[in-house]
């Protein structure tokens, strides 16, 4: 069975979390890790990269980009841009961040690291992303295209289920 990226890179499920619609499976049938993953990347898949919003903060929210990879574990990740990515790497590999490697505090590390100026020397590279059709250029999905079928999938969970996860969920319509 293969892996899928799912609204972002990063963050790799299997492929039957999808139909062969390509729609979300019931959400009350999968692995609670798994689960909390979907919704938390739904929470996250049209936010603004984090390393743009240090750097313009939400009074010039316009000027960041829209995040396209997601790093690090639930409730600690990092969402960045193709512009970012690159600092984030070399944070994580050459700058100490593979410590935080599983712990809910990569994302204040990251943040801390790239506020006081660290940036990867120019030139870094990054990593070399295999796009299916690199001559697409996809527009950027709302909340409800980017993981199709995962509102209505959502909406069948029990209070317990979605208090569970800790997350605010009230950009999704349900």
């Amino acid at each position: 069975m293969g892996k899928v990226n799912i609204g972002l890179r990063g963050w790799r499920f299997d492929e039957d979390v999808l139909d062969e619609d390509g729609r979300i499976r019931p959400l009350a049938n999968m692995e609670p890790d798994t689960r909390q993953r979907l919704l938390v990347l739904a929470n996250r898949v049209v936010d603004p990269c984090d390393a743009c919003w240090l750097i313009h903060g939400e009074d010039d929210i316009e000027q960041c980009n829209v995040a396209e990879v997601i790093y690090g574990e639930p409730r600690g990740e990092v969402v960045l841009c193709p512009e970012h990515e690159p600092d984030f790497l070399y944070w994580f590999r050459e700058a100490g961040g593979d410590d935080y490697a599983g712990d809910l505090e990569l994302q204040e590390a990251f943040a801390e690291w790239f506020a006081d100026g660290n940036r990867a020397p120019d030139g870094y590279g990054g990593l070399d992303h295999v796009e299916e059709d690199p001559t697409a250029l996809p527009e950027a999905p709302d909340r409800s295209d980017a993981i199709p079928g995962l509102e209505e999938e959502v909406d069948q969970l029990d209070e317990e289920d979605l208090d569970a996860v800790d997350l605010n969920l009230d950009d999704l319509d349900v």
